[in-house]
């Protein structure tokens, strides 16, 4: 069940059709507050057993063990929730329904990896990598000192060829887009002569720009494509509607625009000069954000342009009420009811704002994940629609999910995995995994090294880890024959039986109705472009000026620099990182904006 303590729960319908239960555990606490459930419910009615709702244990308590414990309710919960799962099976087989049918994944174990389902075959395919190809990337980045930052979300071939690669070549760096700038300032002073970025433009340009601000301007910075790769959120915060957004936080002060990283230098520098700004990611933005109301008082806070993000967040704030003070002071020490209360109205979100790849994370996904999937742990971006964010939530209230960054999400997976492997136990954990599927090339490779650093011990327990990919159905799609015209009857069978994946059955590839798991952009990021771009550097003769990154000398309206302008939201962010508090350069910002009414001034300064 993924609990600090193991449990095992079998269920059977009798004669009767009444419900029973057995249970075991290997903690003597959690074994009997399963006989206590088992003495309710065993030989209930399943109509009887889907009724009970996890509030009514909240205030039981056990002699010699403190009430209301968060821990204590989480075991009621999450042992309920598999009696409950285990009941509905048996009444769908009972009434000759067909169960629903699971989601695709990947079962990782010490003896390898088992792809359950076509689009996870598809995902498995590239987790060994070509040997010959690894060594030509790392043969000519070490020979041309070229150094590859890459987001999480690459193509799988092109992330399992990075992750072989960089135990050869230090220089090859995968992360969340917030960091891939500094760890190429890192690569710069280590010697490296160029600096290839796998993602988007905005992460090249940041590149690029945070390169110079840190006096590395002859280290070139390279695309993967002479074309645009581009972003829905990052489009979405260019645009004349997001700027009226931030035309109305103008005339709102004291206000502080919160920005998400996925945006274009130039969107941060138009809106830092609008309204005082700061970046956030989806790890940082709620402490961010309590933290701007704490310490300016009577602020509005404008955040985009995530919509879904920032739904989530005006949900969360509006849950926070109902909680205990104590528990608020948990998140932020500085806050309780009455101060959540109060923010409410004073946070705004832009409503047109959604990422086309979280878009896939819908009802449908939702229902089956309740039906199959309630008692996996739940992984999920701040960013995923409400339905989604509201599970991943209540998984993560009971101890079996998290809410967060990519990062997150990755560490939350290592950690319940070493928890299992520490138990020394055959265990089977399942994780969801309620973002883009192109951070599996990474889950596997640290689910991998932590089974391989506990294998060599002698008796160890088989430890498995299943992440299941909640993909739409409209994502994996049956081929079709009609119109192939020319094929014989055992061609067009085979044709037939094939499963196309990724990609919708019909319009984008990846669209708002489930489509590819990947986002487009990212797939213009190939093996391919990335060794060609390698081997024709140095660009001698000019034949790369369209892949290079953007660097801005344009002006804002204000004529300063974007690059300038652009960054401090940046260097805000990471003063808050540092210290948790907003840097006090950004709080006179903010105020001389409610003040006299102008926003940002003055050249940045470096050293905040």
């Amino acid at each position: 069940m993924g609990c600090t303590a193991q449990v095992w729960v079998m269920a059977s319908l009798d004669d009767l059709g009444r419900m029973r239960f057995a249970a075991d555990s290997d903690s003597e606490i959690t074994k009997g507050f399963c006989s206590c459930l088992i003495s309710v419910l065993d030989g209930a009615l399943p109509d009887e057993v889907l009724e009970v709702k996890p509030e009514d244990f909240g205030d039981l308590n056990v002699v010699g063990l403190p009430g209301r414990a968060n821990s204590r309710v989480n075991t009621w919960h999450n042992v309920l929730i598999s009696m409950q799962k285990r009941t509905k099976a048996l009444v769908a087989e009972g009434e000759g329904r067909t169960p629903a049918e699971p989601f695709p994944s990947l079962v990782i174990g010490v003896d390898g990896i088992q792809a359950k389902g076509s689009y996870a075959e598809a995902q498995a395919m590239f987790l060994s990598p070509d040997e010959l190809k690894i060594k030509e990337l790392v043969n000519v980045l070490r020979e041309k000192k070229i150094g590859v930052v890459a987001h999480f979300y690459m193509d799988p071939e092109v992330q399992g060829i990075l992750t072989a690669a960089r135990k050869q070549w230090p220089h090859i760096h995968i992360s969340d887009s917030l960091v891939m700038a500094d760890t190429a300032v890192k690569m710069a002073e280590a010697g490296c002569q160029y600096i290839t970025v796998l993602g988007v433009d905005f992460m090249s340009e940041n590149v690029r720009a945070i390169l110079d601000q840190a006096g590395f301007e002859e280290v070139g910075v390279y695309r993967m494509s002479n074309e645009q790769i581009g972003c829905s959120l990052a489009d979405a915060a260019a645009s004349p509607t997001y700027m009226g957004f931030l035309e109305s936080a103008s005339k709102s002060p004291p206000s502080l625009h919160v920005i998400y990283i996925n945006t274009s230098l130039e969107t941060k520098a138009q809106g830092h000069e609008l309204v005082p700004t700061i970046t956030c990611t989806s790890s940082n933005v709620v402490p961010t954000i309590l933290q701007a109301f704490a310490q300016i008082p009577d602020l509005d806070v404008w955040y985009g342009p995530d919509s879904y993000m920032g739904a989530n967040i005006a949900e969360l704030f509006r849950q926070m009420v109902s909680m205990l003070d104590e528990e608020i002071a948990e998140i932020h020490p500085e806050h309780n009811r009455n101060s959540i209360k109060s923010l409410l109205p004073r946070l705004h979100y832009y409503q047109d704002g959604n990422c086309i790849v979280h878009d896939m994370f819908g009802h449908e996904v939702v229902e089956r994940i309740k039906e199959l999937y309630c008692d996996a742990f739940l992984t999920a971006h701040f960013e995923v629609p409400g339905e989604m964010f509201s599970l991943a939530m209540e998984a993560k209230r009971r101890g079996m999910g998290v809410v967060g960054s990519t990062q997150n999400i990755l560490d939350f997976i290592k950690n319940r995995v070493q928890e299992a492997l520490d138990r020394n136990r055959d265990d089977h954990l399942q994780f969801v995994l309620g973002t883009e599927s192109g951070m599996v090339t990474s889950i596997v490779a640290a689910v991998r090294g932590l089974m391989g650093s506990s294998e060599s011990s002698s008796g160890r327990a088989k430890v498995k880890v299943e992440i299941v990919f909640p993909v739409s159905s409209d994502s994996v799609s049956k081929t079709s024959v009609n119109g192939s015209h020319g094929l014989d009857s055992v061609t067009a069978n085979d044709l037939a039986k094939l499963v196309v994946v990724p990609g919708a059955a019909a319009g984008e590839g990846c669209s708002i109705h489930g489509g590819c798991a990947s986002c487009p952009y990212m797939k213009m990021n190939s093996l391919r472009s990335l060794l060609r771009i390698c081997h024709q550097l140095p660009d001698k003769d000019s034949t790369l000026r369209a892949y290079e990154a953007s660097r801005f000398n344009a002006t804002t309206p204000l004529g300063k620099s974007v690059a300038e302008v652009g960054c401090e939201p940046i260097l805000h962010m990471r003063h808050f990182q540092a210290t948790k508090k907003l840097p006090e350069k950004l709080v006179h910002q903010v105020l001389k904006q409610s003040s006299d009414g102008s926003a940002v001034s003055g050249r940045l300064d470096l050293m905040i």
